[in-house]
């Protein structure tokens, strides 16, 4: 997902989830993965997120709270104009994704149109 291995994706479903900034035991303790992780297993991956710019943290007192640097929206959006660059053929793309849309994500998309451009 995204361009992230499959612990981070994880990862980041949990602090997009979170109300608000979590700790490293935080995430640990909501990771859905299958099997048990170390506590240093998840802060490497918060630290990698962090490098790579998915993740902000904040030191309070000893520890780190993290939070998402962007929206899952965003980053989704982010994702689907980078298909789109990076197709080479973004006209066909867009068409070709259009005709497997529903009949009610065809309506957000119209609607999110009429927005665009209200004439």
């Amino acid at each position: 997902m995204y361009g992230l291995g499959e612990l981070e994706a994880a990862v980041m479903h949990v602090l997009w989830h979170a109300a608000e900034p979590v700790k490293v035991r935080d995430v640990l303790g909501k990771l859905e993965t299958g099997k048990p992780l170390a506590y240093t297993t998840v802060l490497t991956v918060l630290d990698n997120l962090h490098r790579k710019g998915w993740v902000r943290r904040t030191l309070i007192g000893k520890a780190y709270w993290y939070r998402p640097a962007h929206s899952m929206v965003e980053t989704v959006t982010r994702s689907l104009r980078a298909v789109l660059d990076e197709s080479g053929d973004p006209e066909a793309v867009l068409l070709d994704f259009v005709s497997s849309v529903s009949d009610h994500e065809s309506e957000l998309l119209r609607k999110a149109l009429r927005k665009r451009h209200p004439d």
